[in-house]
Formats: structure tokens, sequence, C-alpha cells
């Protein structure tokens, strides 16, 4: 070998040892891998903490709906985080394969010059001895040779030994990252079991609030039919007792009075109640007028200018005139009972005084109305005359 020719065989040598096989940056493909990873990372990170919010808002609702709602949003925010983990863990498992194979192309195309530089060394150094000295120059190419050889050999196999470790990593970070990612499958089939178990809490809620609503609604009616009953039967009450109060009343007076102008009475005494005019009956009590009206006192056409006198004793509650109804006298009987007398021409009495039956209130005009109240509630004075 001449001197030439091993010195070129130097110098790749050492070309290849101070070369490396580390490998080179990754091209745009890897890096939107790596991009794509750490986004879905930090949206794993988010979706697990709004689960966690959920949770909390779940653990604070009382109302049994409300936090089945809640629970459900929770699981979807777990399954959207295993989701994006996964999408994650996937995007590394990528991104290791291509980096494996790029340090196995690397690895292979770097080693196989050394290698067949070395076997070629090796195959010189194997010479036997008589044949380097039939060759001039054969001795010293060999003992340079042998001397390159056993100096570079070291970086070589250290070197070698750094990729073979790089690549144990690789293969084991590649091996942990596909049990990340089965574990993420396995969570995810158990997020999906309890998001339809919060579906299902869910329906069973909306059907028990459908339910306790149709009951709600039931008990409602009912109580309205009991609230009806009730009211008809205080109604009732209060007509008994206003019937028996009047009855009572009716009971405790003298007895009719005799018809105006009758000039004898009974033998037991004076009727508490008279009519305070004598003439021709207009409209009975009870009657509808033209206009629609129901009359509530008997009406009476009389010769203008007739006293009209106080159908029963009591104090003058009103006396003045009012529009439509000429002079107007109200007298409170006492005990709920009142006489309003409407039509008259003239006053004789005040508010404040006190008249007894027969007295003159005033003069007629020429038709005076006479309602008979008690407790503000017409009654038909005829059932007191005789």
């Amino acid at each position: 070998m001449s001197p030439p020719r091993s010195l070129g065989i130097a110098v790749a040598l050492v070309a290849i040892a101070m070369t490396g096989v580390r490998a080179k940056p990754e091209p745009d493909a890897a890096q939107q891998i790596a991009r794509t990873a750490t986004e879905a990372g930090q949206a794993a990170k988010a979706a697990e903490a709004r689960a966690a919010e959920l949770d909390k808002a779940a653990a604070l609702e009382r109302d049994g709906e409300a936090r089945a709602r809640a629970e459900q949003a929770a699981a979807a925010q777990r399954i959207k985080a295993a989701e994006a983990e996964q999408a994650a863990a996937e995007a590394r498992v990528a991104l290791l394969d291509r980096l494996l194979a790029r340090q196995r192309t690397a690895f292979a195309e770097r080693q196989r010059p050394a290698l067949e530089l070395v076997a070629a060394l090796q195959a010189m150094a194997r010479r036997p001895a008589v044949l380097a000295l039939a060759q001039p120059g054969s001795a010293q190419d060999l003992v340079h040779v042998r001397a390159t050889l056993a100096s570079l050999l070291p970086a070589l196999e250290a070197r070698s030994a750094e990729v073979r470790a790089d690549l144990v990593r690789s293969r084991a970070l590649r091996i942990a990252t596909a049990r990340a990612v089965a574990e993420l499958k396995q969570h995810r089939l158990a997020l999906e079991s309890r998001r339809l178990a919060a579906l299902q809490l869910e329906s069973e809620h909306r059907l028990r609030a459908m339910t306790l609503g149709r009951e709600a609604l039931v008990e409602s009616d009912r109580a309205l039919v009991l609230g009806e009953k009730a009211r008809d039967l205080v109604a009732d009450q209060a007509r008994r007792e206003s019937a028996a109060q009047v009855r009572s009343d009716l009971l405790g007076l003298a007895g009719p009075l005799p018809r105006p102008g009758a000039r004898a009475e009974r033998a037991s005494g004076p009727s508490p109640y008279r009519l305070p005019v004598t003439g021709r009956l207009v409209t009975g009590f009870g009657e509808i007028s033209p206009a629609g009206v129901r009359a509530r006192g008997p009406a009476f056409a009389v010769q203008q200018g007739t006293a009209v006198l106080a159908p029963a004793a009591g104090a003058i509650v009103y006396a003045a005139p009012f529009a439509g109804y000429g002079q107007v006298v109200i007298v409170d009987h006492g005990k709920g009972w009142t006489s309003l007398l409407s039509g008259l021409a003239m006053l004789a009495v005040r508010p404040g005084s006190r008249v007894a039956r027969g007295e003159r209130l005033g003069t007629a005009g020429p038709r005076v109305t006479v309602e008979l109240r008690r407790r503000g509630q017409p009654l038909d004075l005829t059932q007191l005359l005789d």
C-alpha cells in the first residue's frame, strides 16, 4: 500500500470518528407532531381542571337533577381530557417512531463506511509478514495502519455504544408511551361507563320530577276542591247564623204593626216597625225596573207635602240631599238594623239626633222609597207588617 493511500485511509477514519452518529434536527413534520402533543397535553390539563370545578359544583348542589347534570358535565370533561391525553400520547409515539427510524438510518449510514474500513484494515493486519517483506513499503504501511487502527477503534466503539444506548432509551420510552396509551384507552372506557351512569341518574331524576309534578297537580286539584267545600261550608254557616240572628231579632219584636190608618192597636202593644207614609204602592220589593235595576224596597206614590214618619225608633246617621234621590234620611235602629228613606222634599231632622217611632222626619215628595236593611242586606219589610 502506498503512502498516499495510507494517508487517505487515516484521514477517512478521523473524519468518521469526528462526525458521530447523533440525529440531525427533525424536519417540519416532526416539529408539527411535537407541537400537537404539547397542545393536546395543555387541553387535557384544562379539561381536567374544568372537571374538578364541576365536581365541586355538583357536591354543593342540593337539587338532585341539577347535581346529576353537573356530574354528567364533569364526566364529559374528563372524557375530553382523556381523549386529549390519548392524542398527546399517540403524537409522542409517532414522534419517537420517527426519531428511532432516523437514528437507525443515520447509524447504519455512518457506521457502514467505518465498518468496511475497519474490515479492510483488519484483513490487512492479518496478512502474513512474509508477504509484507516481499513488497517494498508494505511493512511501513502495515505498521502505520495498525497504529491508526489502534488509536481510532476506542473512539468508534465509544460512539457506537452511545448510539446503542440512545436506541435502548428510545425503545424503552416507546414501550412506556404505548403502555400509557393502553391505560388511557381503559380510562376512556371507564369514563364512558361513568357518563352512561350519569345519564341514567339524570333520567331517573327527571322521571322522579315528572312523577312528583303529576302528584303535586293531583294534590293541588284536591286542595282546590277541599277549599271550595270549606268555603261553601263557611258561607252556609254564615247564612245559618245570619238567619238565626234574624229569626232571633224577629222573635224579639212585639209583633207586626197594624195597617197604616188603622186607629186601634193590638192588645199586645204597638209594633216596633211601621210604614213611614200612606200611599199607592208603585214598585214592590225585588221588582226589576225597565232599566234592569232590582228594587231594594217598596216605593209609594203619595201626595206631595205628606208627613214622613220614622218607621221605628233610632238615631239619625244621615240627613241630606243625594243626587237623583232627593232628600235622604238613614235611621239606625241598632243591632245592625237600618232604614233608608229617599224622595223627601224637606227634612225635619239632623244627623246625630234620635227619633221615636212615628216621629216626623220631614215632608214627602211625589214618590217615597223605603229600604229596610239588616247588616247592609236589604230585606222585605212586608214580613214585619200585619
